[in-house]
């Protein structure tokens, strides 16, 4: 089974805010998000995929959602991109 590693971002008053996370089915997660029965913290927000990365094991990505969530200059600069590339950024 393959697994993903993915931040997805929402506009929050002109702010762009990011959530990571891990799962092994990333269509129905994101729509999961997007619908309020993903993480409480997404609860609310409709989201758009910005970063998505695949893995062999649970544990390889697990991993590496952990770093993610703690590299903020990395979240930074992945949130810069789509920004960037999303100039006129409108939520799913």
């Amino acid at each position: 089974m393959r697994y993903f590693v993915y931040l997805i971002i929402s506009n929050n008053n002109q702010r762009l805010i990011s959530y990571v996370g891990y799962t092994n089915n990333i269509k129905k997660r994101l729509k999961d998000h997007n619908s309020s029965k993903g993480a409480k913290f997404t609860k609310g927000r409709k989201w758009k995929l910005a970063y998505i990365k695949g893995y062999d094991t649970k544990s390889k990505a697990m991993s590496e959602e952990h770093n993610l969530k703690k590299n903020s200059k990395l979240r930074n600069i992945i949130k810069n991109n789509f920004k960037n590339e999303n100039i006129s950024y409108t939520p799913l």
